[in-house]
């Protein structure tokens, strides 16, 4: 595993489990927005073992038609988990402000990658250094209302 891999990983961590102690402390309610982006649990299925997950992200855009969430895992050479089994079972539920509700996730196209990565690069400059630190291309994913 790479350096910058093993820093990734510690990072990613970190965010997870803070964010599980930050709905333990205030009884499963968690901010609105982190780092000026709105916040969402992604609810996805194991490809492999068929078990429910639950993710806290965030996205830097959002509105009633669709939530972008960006797969970067820190800059880590491979997919994060979460994104690979919405790609793998796209019928995925999220969570905002104490409600549920089913999307249906999708990875953008080129074109819309084109269009959205600047957006959100502008929204948390992070993802830009992200991409800078992994040779694959981060992945967006689409969540649409079902």
């Amino acid at each position: 595993m790479q350096y910058s891999d093993r820093f990734a990983n510690a990072g990613a961590w970190v965010l997870e489990n803070g964010h599980r102690a930050l709905l333990a402390v205030t009884g499963g309610r968690f901010p609105k927005t982190v780092l000026g982006m709105f916040t969402l649990e992604l609810h996805t299925v194991g490809r492999k073992s068929g078990k429910p997950y639950a993710n806290l992200l965030t996205s830097p855009i959002h509105d009633d038609k669709r939530i972008i969430v960006v797969a970067s895992k820190g800059g880590h050479s491979a997919d994060p988990d979460w994104y690979r089994n919405a790609v793998a079972t796209p019928d995925v539920s999220v969570t905002v402000d104490g409600k549920t509700s089913p999307y249906r996730a999708r990875t953008a196209t080129a074109a819309e990658r084109e269009t959205l990565w600047p957006q959100i690069v502008k929204t948390y400059k992070g993802y830009a250094d992200y991409q800078k630190n992994t040779d694959r291309e981060i992945p967006l994913l689409i969540l649409e209302p079902r």
